[in-house]
């Protein structure tokens, strides 16, 4: 039996986060660049979409490129910017056949103007869909996010519209990237490395874990249903005791 056939259909994660590791070593053990894994690790990406929206799952967040990233050398980067751009062109039509919304979450500004717009033609031909909302989270960190939350509620104090007194964790989360979406009930993390490398810090305070040990470019359908299938093996007691 599949684990697609093991799944509860009444204990389905509304919010799926993925961390996409180890396309670099993915090419390596094949004597490639590492950009040759980032290349084959977009059948991996359509595989986990598709796997998403089959499983009637609201919100699906991909981890694609961190703040950290921009340290990586130039020609990779480079050669990233490029991919995403041209994915984004070949990937259109699939978005706009299955009613899947993007989004794009991150420090836009430090992207080049050309992956902006690319961008932001897609965000606007999807933003009426109602199905999947697939999260793309671009030089993003989960430091960055903190601190822009910060620096967005220090200005409204500065300008007198917000009292101190009015802050707490739900108020805190408005400010976020993820303002007015669930926060994710499972993350996934291939290549098996037991690390969140400053992803979603905030919003993983109660969520889920799994690392399988396939590296991204090898991650399909069915091992993303086995980390359901393993999600709806744990109790999740927030805190609280099982009884």
């Amino acid at each position: 039996m599949s684990y697609r056939e093991k799944l509860l259909a009444d204990n389905i994660p509304q919010h799926v986060a993925v961390i996409m590791d180890g396309n670099g070593r993915w090419a390596k053990i094949r004597g490639n660049s590492r950009i040759f894994g980032h290349k084959n690790a977009i059948a991996a990406v359509n595989d986990t979409v598709e796997a998403a929206a089959e499983l009637n799952i609201k919100y699906l967040t991909l981890f694609a490129f961190s703040t950290e990233n921009w340290k990586r050398p130039k020609l990779e980067v480079e050669a990233l910017m490029a991919l995403l751009i041209n994915t984004l062109n070949n990937e259109l039509k699939k978005l706009l056949d299955n009613n899947i919304r993007l989004i794009v979450i991150g420090d836009r500004n430090a992207l080049p103007k050309n992956v902006n717009t690319e961008l932001d033609k897609t965000i606007k031909r999807t933003e009426n869909h109602t199905g999947l909302t697939l999260i793309i989270a671009l030089s993003y960190s989960g430091k960055w996010d903190i601190l822009q939350a910060v620096k967005r509620i220090s200005l409204e104090i500065k300008d007198k519209n917000l009292d101190i007194s009015q802050i707490d964790d739900k108020f805190f989360a408005n400010f976020l990237s993820t303002a007015n979406i669930p926060d994710p009930e499972l993350l996934i993390r291939t290549s098996a490395e037991l690390r969140i490398s400053n992803f979603f810090l905030w919003q993983l305070a109660y969520t889920e874990l799994f690392f399988p040990k396939k590296l991204w470019p090898d991650f399909r359908k069915e091992d993303f249903f086995e980390a359901i299938f393993e999600f709806q093996q744990r109790n999740r007691r927030f805190g609280q005791v099982s009884e």
